[in-house]
């Protein structure tokens, strides 16, 4: 299970003072992390719960993995709800990443965070996702396409806009590229 306080400690290592967005995202994170008894449970609608995401560079580190969610019908960064057995955040994002697209990465570093709304639907409220975003390398560029997605797909540069990649993403990319 994952101690909210290294998460929190992790989320103190951001350093990039010049992305003001991220550092709010951060602060509110920071603050779920220590104000919440149970801020990694996917049942905690209010204030929200903490996910994670995996920004993946391709092997040539000039392009980066993204899904076509298929609850939200949009491109995403692949990512999801912490499970119990996960031993770190960043192991959070890696699960999903192999989950989602069957690629396999190491470790990741803290790339950004982002505060964000999911629509309601079925039994679950509006809420807020408390995304910290982790960029990993990838050493292969086979993928795959799970259930939860309509397609996986490797986003150059100019292809950002035609996916309508957000602009999180784009900061953390430029933190890495």
């Amino acid at each position: 299970m994952l101690d909210p306080q290294a998460v929190a400690e992790l989320a103190d290592q951001f350093r990039d003072r010049s992305d003001g967005q991220t550092l709010k995202s951060l602060d509110l994170i920071r603050m779920l992390l220590r104000c919440s008894p149970d801020p990694f449970s996917r049942e905690q609608f209010t204030p929200g719960h903490i996910t994670s995401s995996g920004l993946v560079l391709a092997p040539d580190g000039r392009r980066i993995l993204i899904v076509r969610h298929r609850g939200l019908d949009r491109w995403l960064l692949p990512g999801g709800h912490v499970e119990p057995s996960d031993a770190t955040i960043d192991a959070v994002a890696a699960r999903e990443v192999l989950e989602e697209t069957g690629l396999s990465v190491g470790e990741g570093r803290l790339a950004g965070a982002d505060v964000h709304g999911i629509p309601a639907k079925g039994h679950e409220p509006y809420h807020l996702h408390h995304d910290l975003l982790f960029c990993f390398r990838a050493e292969a560029e086979a993928l795959a396409c799970s259930q939860e997605s309509h397609a996986v797909a490797w986003c150059s540069p100019e292809e950002l806009e035609r996916y309508a990649i957000p602009d999180n993403v784009r900061r953390a990319w430029a933190r890495f590229s």
